[in-house]
């Protein structure tokens, strides 16, 4: 029986069978993506004791669901029914961080801002920094292939993979990738390895680069009476040739919602907001930011300025980053992530608009807007079946108008779950097929992270 397989193979403590303990693991934050009740719980410390994990698993065919922290957005860390849940947040290590070839070396389970703070004592800097950085974990940003607020410059996590060590569905532990500045040996299987959300192995270390620490930022806010014309700001940043280190919105609702929670004394008179930073150094960096405030007024901001207050700048950046659970605080959140071309942004905002008075349903907007990564947030009262119906209309209809658009389905979160119809509207089914084989071939015993990602062939 694989329990006992598991006992004659791993410490004691890294085996849980408490079903309360492991209802906490059953699955992320994605509130409407459904999960099933876990056989057992493992938290192995080790690259090895994973290996045993997943051959047990394979022996008795057993589904294996990796975890890292559970702030997935997706469902894609979702127990299925008397599967094995893998969490890897007891393998905490960075073990290694190496200032002349700019890279670390961690395990999966380190929290993305505590290797930002190990790297920053080398002045060094690790870009990818989604909204979930103080709780997120390298591992489950590798999976999802996170992007976050740097990304419209600096790239998403897979520009920073150079290597992964994993163990693959057949239960080998292998190192994908390289160290070296360059290198075309084969094929680019590490980078495949990103994004894939645990369905084609188990990552037990990565090795990311890394970069210089930056100049000190400087940040500009423009005010919007509508959050098209916010939309339209940020297509005109892009027409002029400007690429910030981050241009975010964040609407009314969002900051109305912060608000009520931390009483950060938010008094924004505005339907939405845009915040860009920019991080050139000396004179050219002022022109910058100088630019930047000029495209917002031009496209019709009611107020806009370069921060003379850090303070003030900073806690409208943490608004951004608490928007999603203040708005949990006021009922369930279905969350959408669909990223479209920059030029229509405008266009998909007002769709998006369009589509929560059509469905009458509250519609929350914030957004890594100068990517064109859009996350529409759908807030439905508790225990209300009626709203959760017209809200799951409302989010399949976003996601067919971002296709329509030339848009794709998830810019960040992943497919997970909630995305899996959206992934197979958007691939031609050669290409679900190509999916299919490379499942097929790298979890031929069809145990990793089963029901996720790639539909079934109908």
């Amino acid at each position: 029986m694989l329990i006992e397989r598991l006992r004659e193979r791993l410490h004691a403590d890294r085996l849980q069978l408490d079903p309360e303990v492991m209802e906490g693991y059953a699955h992320d934050e994605a509130e409407w993506a459904p999960h099933g009740a876990p056989l057992a719980l493992v938290r192995p410390h080790t690259a090895e004791e994973v290996q045993e994990v997943v051959r047990a698993c394979i022996e008795f065919g057993v589904p294996v669901v990796p975890r890292g922290a559970g702030t997935g957005l997706s469902g894609g860390a979702n127990a299925v029914d008397g599967c094995v849940v893998l969490s890897t947040e007891a393998m905490t290590a960075v073990t290694q961080i190496d200032a002349v070839e700019r890279l670390a070396v961690v395990q999966p389970g380190v929290v993305n801002d505590h290797l930002r703070a190990a790297v920053a004592e080398h002045e060094l800097w690790y870009p990818p920094d989604p909204a979930s950085s103080p709780w997120s974990t390298i591992g489950g940003n590798v999976a999802t292939n996170a992007g976050g607020l740097c990304c419209v410059k600096y790239g998403v996590t897979a520009d920073y993979v150079l290597e992964v060590q994993v163990v693959t569905g057949t239960g080998e532990l292998v190192r994908l990738g390289r160290r070296t500045a360059k290198g075309v040996a084969g094929y680019d299987l590490a980078r495949l390895l990103v994004g894939s959300e645990g369905t084609l192995g188990v990552i037990t270390e990565v090795t990311v680069r890394l970069r210089p620490q930056r100049a000190p930022e400087r940040t500009v806010a423009g005010f919007f009476s509508s959050i098209v014309d916010a939309g339209r700001a940020v297509t005109a940043v892009g027409a002029a040739g400007i690429v910030p280190s981050a241009l975010e919105l964040i609407d009314r609702h969002c900051l109305a919602a912060v608000d009520r929670w931390k009483k950060m004394d938010l008094a924004v008179e505005a339907d939405a907001v845009l915040l860009a930073r920019c991080d050139v150094p000396g004179a050219a960096g002022d022109d910058e930011a100088d630019a930047i405030r000029t495209c917002f007024e031009r496209a019709g901001a009611t107020w806009a300025a370069r921060s003379t207050d850090e303070a003030e700048a900073d806690a409208l950046f943490e608004a951004r980053r608490l928007a999603y659970p203040a708005l949990e605080r006021l009922g369930p959140v279905l969350t959408e992530d669909v990223c479209v071309p920059k030029v229509a942004v405008p266009e998909m905002l007002a769709r998006i608009e369009a589509i929560g008075k059509k469905h009458d349903t509250l519609i929350a907007s914030i957004a890594h807007a100068g990517d064109g990564n859009l996350h529409p947030l759908l807030v439905t009262p508790r225990d209300d079946d009626a709203a959760r119906e017209r809200a799951q209309h409302a989010f399949r209809e976003i996601i067919e108008e971002a296709l329509a658009l030339g848009g794709t389905v998830t810019g960040e979160h992943g497919v997970g779950l909630l995305k899996m119809d959206g992934l197979a509207q958007e691939l031609p089914p050669a290409v679900m097929n190509l999916h299919r084989a490379v499942k097929a071939a790298l979890d031929p015993h069809g145990i990793l992270n089963p029901g996720k990602v790639i539909t079934a062939a109908g």
